[in-house]
């Protein structure tokens, strides 16, 4: 009793010194607040010691994407505020996407955290498409989805309107081995197209960004939550325009990839783009090591989810965190504390 009543004490110290000096207290080193409105310690209310207490204690990395992505950003939102409510502890480092996080858990074993395209998870879970030569890495686990990422085909270029115009153009087509790069392939099969039809140029969105600023490429695909940083930045500078994949095309994607779904971008998404812009998206998941401790995963999971209405206040595609859409249509087994979590909230998930 005497302990907590001196905690109690110092921690109220600390906080009239931190308002005497007009100073915030500073945000965990480890996890970047990166397109977040507001630090993630200003929107996160602090959890009872008590509480915090109970909670298992791991310092974990999660894989993200490039800096100028969503992942990397909506990545240090979700570390920042588990790592206010909770004893866990996370460092988000930048990476080089999807495919490259599902080795980095599984081969590498460098991360224990990432997050992936469902698409790509389920190739690799699989070791199909195009991880049907190096064969499945499958020793992963999912602990939910968390929102829908768009297929954007981004150019600056307004005579460029359809995916067929990309022939003999230079085209980014998102790191090697990247989630983008997938996507690529299959927006290019349907118009029956492939990678040799294009010159493929391999960068991050920052970097493709900077290239089509630049005009040093024709175009660019990229996989990620609409409004995405890099063709905001861009659109301060350079006109920017989406390209639709039409209705025919549309609907071969769909029969061949049915891991897609349809998604219309609204137009004004982008500064001075007026048209709404049909495309495909998959979801950004969070997955993790297959061996990660139950009781850590099942408080990443209730952390994030129940916490959707906090985390929506530090990033805008917290607004889609929910039940449905963390467990619906995923295709690879859920870590044992994500279902446990799942569960107690009437929703079924399958573990193997």
């Amino acid at each position: 009793m005497k302990k907590k009543l001196t905690a109690i004490l110092m921690a109220a110290a600390l906080a009239a010194g931190l308002m005497a000096c007009g100073t915030a207290a500073p945000a965990p080193a480890a996890a970047p607040a990166a397109e977040a409105e507001k630090p993630a310690e200003e929107a996160a209310e602090e959890a009872p010691a008590e509480d915090k207490a109970e909670s298992p204690s791991a310092n974990l990395t999660m894989g993200t994407g490039g800096e100028s992505g969503t992942y990397y950003a909506f990545g240090g939102v979700l570390a920042n505020y588990i790592g206010q409510k909770t004893n866990v502890k996370i460092n988000v480092v930048s990476s080089g996407g999807s495919a490259a996080n599902i080795s980095d858990i599984v081969l590498n074993k460098t991360v224990e955290l990432a997050t992936v395209q469902s698409d790509v998870m389920t190739y690799a879970y699989n070791g199909t498409n195009s991880f049907a030569e190096s064969g499945a890495l499958s020793d992963f686990r999912v602990l939910g989805g968390l929102y829908a990422e768009t297929v954007q085909l981004v150019t600056c270029d307004p005579n460029l309107t359809s995916v067929s115009d990309l022939k003999g153009k230079n085209v980014c087509v998102g790191d090697v081995g990247s989630g983008t790069y997938y996507n690529t392939i299959d927006v290019l099969a349907a118009y029956d197209m492939t990678i040799d039809d294009i010159k493929p140029i391999y960068q991050s969105f920052g970097d493709s960004a900077e290239s089509l600023k630049d005009g040093k490429i024709d175009a660019a695909f990229l996989c990620a939550g609409a409004p995405t940083t890099a063709v905001t930045d861009l659109a301060t500078s350079k006109p920017v325009y989406l390209v639709s994949i039409d209705d025919e095309h549309m609907e071969k994607i769909l029969a061949d990839c049915p891991w897609y779904a349809s998604l219309t971008i609204p137009a004004g998404t982008y500064n001075g783009f007026d048209q709404d812009t049909t495309t495909i998206t998959v979801k950004a998941t969070l997955v993790c090591s297959a061996d990660l401790d139950e009781d850590v995963a099942y408080t990443i999971v209730s952390t994030i989810y129940e916490g959707a209405a906090d985390i929506t206040e530090l990033h805008a595609k917290g607004a889609e965190l929910s039940l449905e859409f963390a467990t619906d249509g995923i295709a690879v087994p859920f870590h044992a504390g994500a279902a446990k979590y799942f569960e107690e909230k009437g929703v079924t998930v399958a573990t193997e």
